[in-house]
């Protein structure tokens, strides 16, 4: 149901699986269980935080709604579930220094046209340039790249198509990887097989910011997609463009952003405001 009706992605398919057949283990077969049965789940996640615990109970309330939809159940056991109330913590994000300091050890690197360097180059633009999701990055098909437009065609969460633009500086590197590419693979970003991995990115950008002296704790995929955002939030961009840009379904996912800017806001007042040293003299 979760890939034909909502087009699912992969990812979200083997998530969903994982949390019910961990529920599963912990309390025995969960078409038949009860609300007593059911919350002993709680118990059994107690070590885990609350937004991994407000994952687990939303996959099997979505489940029992499946079940009452097809009339395997006649009951809804899920009200017995833990419903935690997690506090969304702020994303991570890069200084504009930490962003520049990463380009330019990228930059450097990619002077003397090694491809793996071009690779990494390119990829870096497309993940601060444009936003893009690790697992819209290295997935992206060749076809998705137009000659001409500063556009790319990119198909986010649900199989859902959105269009994001291309910096000149995104479009150069790309043009740079794509004159030293292996030739026949559809894929932007080719490797054995099919395209780069999701983890193989993720340890690029933490070497990349190792040799840029970035903490690379503070680095990933992930972390330039946020700073993508907060720094286009930060320049006056439009939040429904940036729900646009991003890809996001609801427009709160995308509020996360004005508290990541009023965060920064209230630590610059803190630090500049006349009266931050607690007195009018000076």
């Amino acid at each position: 149901m979760l890939a034909a009706e909502r087009g699912a992605a992969a990812n979200t398919l083997a998530a969903y699986r994982r949390d019910l057949e961990g529920a599963e283990q912990l309390v025995g077969d969960l078409t038949t269980a009860d609300r007593a049965t059911l919350a002993r789940l709680g118990q059994g996640w107690a070590a885990l935080a609350p937004s991994t615990v407000a994952r687990k109970s939303s996959a099997l309330r979505q489940f029992y709604g499946f079940l009452l939809d097809e009339k395997l159940r006649t009951d809804d056991p899920s009200p017995a579930l833990p419903r935690p109330a997690p506090r969304r913590p702020l994303p991570k994000i890069l200084s504009h220094g930490e962003v520049d300091a990463l380009f330019a050890r990228a930059e450097l690197e990619a002077a003397g046209d090694r491809p793996e360097a071009l690779r990494l180059l390119a990829l870096l633009e497309l993940l601060y340039g444009s936003g893009l999701r690790a697992s819209e990055l290295v997935a992206l098909p060749l076809s998705a790249v137009p000659r001409d437009a500063p556009l790319l065609t990119v198909t986010g969460k649900g199989s859902q198509q959105r269009m994001v633009p291309v910096s000149r500086r995104a479009r150069e590197a790309l043009s740079r990887w794509l004159a030293v590419r292996p030739d026949g693979a559809r894929y932007v970003f080719p490797s054995r097989g099919k395209h780069l991995s999701r983890i193989r990115l993720f340890q690029l950008v933490k070497e990349l910011a190792a040799r840029a002296e970035i903490d690379p704790a503070k680095v990933s995929p992930h972390v330039l997609r946020h700073a993508f955002a907060t720094h286009l939030l930060e320049g006056g961009a439009d939040l429904r463009v940036l729900q646009t840009l991003l890809g996001h379904a609801d427009i709160a996912t995308t509020q996360i952003y004005t508290h990541v800017d009023a965060a920064r806001l209230v630590a610059l007042v803190n630090a500049r405001h006349p009266l931050a040293g607690g007195g009018r003299g000076g």
